[in-house]
């Protein structure tokens, strides 16, 4: 491992903020607690959706348990993003579901040094909060209430929809070699299962 990141350290031209950063996740991955740490895991607990003024708004309950290699990641400065999907269907028996509606809302999670604080920030509104432990930083970010989700004039008022959605964490965002690091470890690969209910008007 430590010859891998030698590789990666004069691969990709990297400040000295970014070298301490790499170095850093190196130790955590390679520390004597390897394989050991809990798996994580991501669960939407409830969703929902309300009708109001031609508008449906999405509220739901998602907990999130990071692995601890992630928790430590996370207090070394690596930030972690995590989307939300939610798909609007019109499901066909004879045929393959239509995805009618579709929408992406995606967080920055980071640990603050100075501070002492985690930082919430919301990549689509770019609305931010802080917390002093990340368990209140990710019960946060698990509750999210009145979420434009869908206008309803594009919906069939005749047909039944169906409303999924999950939560994932993503390595797509991290840079070159963090994302290298993160696809090494494959229980930072977080998502949970698809949460599905009927829309009602």
């Amino acid at each position: 491992m430590i010859e891998i990141l030698i590789k990666l350290l004069g691969t990709y031209r990297l400040g000295c903020k970014n070298c301490c950063l790499i170095i850093s996740l190196c130790l955590v991955f390679c520390s004597k607690g390897y394989g050991q740490e809990d798996s994580g895991s991501f669960d939407v607990r409830s969703a929902s959706a309300i009708l109001e003024e031609g508008v449906y708004y999405l509220d739901t309950w998602i907990e999130y348990r990071l692995p601890s290699q992630a928790r430590e990641a996370l207090d070394s400065g690596v930030p972690l993003t995590i989307h939300i999907d939610v798909l609007v269907i019109d499901p066909r028996w004879y045929w393959a579901d239509q995805n009618v509606g579709e929408l992406r809302q995606s967080y920055q999670l980071q640990y603050h040094s100075v501070s002492q604080r985690y930082i919430v920030l919301n990549l689509n509104t770019e609305e931010q909060n802080t917390f002093a432990t990340l368990f209140a930083a990710l019960n946060d970010l698990g509750r999210i209430s009145e979420l434009p989700m869908i206008d309803a004039a594009l919906l069939d008022a005749d047909q039944d929809h169906e409303v999924r959605i999950r939560a994932f964490l993503s390595m797509e965002d991290l840079s070159g070699p963090l994302s290298f690091l993160a696809f090494w470890r494959r229980d930072w690969s977080l998502s949970s299962d698809w949460y599905q209910w009927q829309l009602e008007d």
